[in-house]
């Protein structure tokens, strides 16, 4: 299964066409955060702090499409909030198939047996259906039991009606590879077309600080992963670069890439990416890109970013990656992650003090920095 071949092609002529071009900077996901208003109250999540008059605001179905035009990425990923709440959502979805965008609908599917009939079968439409592990996992942490059950039955039948889905699971503090490797053979069983994975982000504003995982236990967490599907010879379908994943399990040293991932809510399109809140908004997409300091983020230069792995911010590096150096992506898609050996070393934070330059202390970096 995996992404359609039409839509490799069509990402990678865009990709193509940005070297070509001699674009430095260029979108892959604009991330579009049409409300923040949530019908679960997730204990990683930092959306749901706003205050009421922001959680009832909304971007219109015109201005959604304004944000597809300007930003030009061949692919669109509508996050929230939860999307189905809002009223415009299956226009917003129809207005980005028109353009022949590939959409991924992200959800946690407590709506969608009810609005499924808004929607039709599309190769540009996806829904990503949120997943943060097996019944038990899932149900902590969106905080709320049965939510497990109604996302894999709406799972089974938006399949059954001829849609495309994915799942979409973010991993926190105390996972086993075991537990992962279990979750990732009962999706693949469900029929899915592939899972995004990848370590929550430390948000600021989250109602817990505690139940994210740091850069280092995430590394070794991926190797135990990728080491049980590797010996077991599990055919697991994940929807990443072979090169990010090889990445996650420290076998890559990567700088963060946000203009990759941009976003655009209702407060406008945010600086530097979808996972720091407070940094500021402009009202363009070229304004992001021309007044955002991208030189201040990094897991090397922003203690609010230390321990951020998260695909937002290093796929679309990887990606860059696999342009610059095809023959050493080809390699890691064949064999896979490196799960022995010594990982890369850990970027020396520029916020640190001589004395505290400390390759073995980075992993003691705190989340903490973030409060």
């Amino acid at each position: 299964m995996g992404v359609p071949l039409r839509q490799q092609i069509a990402v990678g002529t865009y990709l193509i066409k940005q070297k070509l071009k001699g674009v430095k900077k260029y979108p892959l996901v604009l991330m579009l955060e049409p409300l923040f208003r949530c019908n679960l109250a997730c204990a990683g999540c930092g959306k749901i702090a706003h205050p009421e008059e922001t959680l009832d605001r909304r971007l219109s179905y015109e201005e959604c499409m304004q944000a597809v035009d300007e930003c030009g990425a061949p692919m669109v990923s509508i996050p929230g909030g939860e999307p189905l709440l809002h009223k415009e959502m299956p226009s917003i979805v129809a207005g980005i198939i028109a353009r022949k965008k590939y959409v991924y609908l992200c959800t946690n599917a407590l709506l969608l047996k009810k609005r499924i009939d808004d929607y039709q079968p599309s190769p540009y439409l996806t829904f990503s259906i949120h997943l943060d592990g097996l019944k038990e996992r899932h149900d902590a942490s969106v905080c709320q039991d049965g939510v497990f059950d109604r996302a894999v039955e709406a799972i089974k039948l938006a399949l059954g009606k001829g849609f495309r889905v994915t799942v979409n699971c973010t991993l926190f503090q105390g996972e086993k590879p075991e537990d992962v490797a279990e979750f990732l053979d009962y999706v693949t069983e469900l029929g899915v077309e592939g899972s995004t994975i990848a370590p929550g982000f430390s948000y600021e504003h989250a109602p817990k600080q505690d139940v994210f995982i740091k850069s280092q236990d995430t590394k070794h967490l991926f190797r135990g992963i990728f080491a049980i599907g590797q010996k077991l010879k599990r055919k697991w379908v994940l929807n990443h670069s072979a090169l990010y994943l090889d990445f996650l399990a420290g076998n890559q040293s990567y700088e963060c890439t946000p203009w990759g991932n941009p976003t655009r809510n209702v407060f406008g399109w945010q600086k530097p990416c979808y996972l720091l809140a407070d940094e500021g908004y402009v009202n363009t997409f070229q304004e992001l890109l021309d007044e955002t300091p991208w030189e201040k983020y990094g897991n090397a230069t922003n203690p609010k970013c230390a321990q951020c792995m998260a695909h937002c911010g290093y796929e679309a590096t990887a990606v860059e990656d696999t342009l610059q150096h095809p023959i050493k992506a080809l390699l890691a898609s064949i064999k896979g992650p490196r799960t022995t050996g010594e990982m890369v070393a850990e970027p020396i934070p520029k916020w640190m003090t001589k004395e505290k330059k400390d390759p073995k202390k980075l992993s003691d970096i705190s989340v903490s920095v973030t409060k």
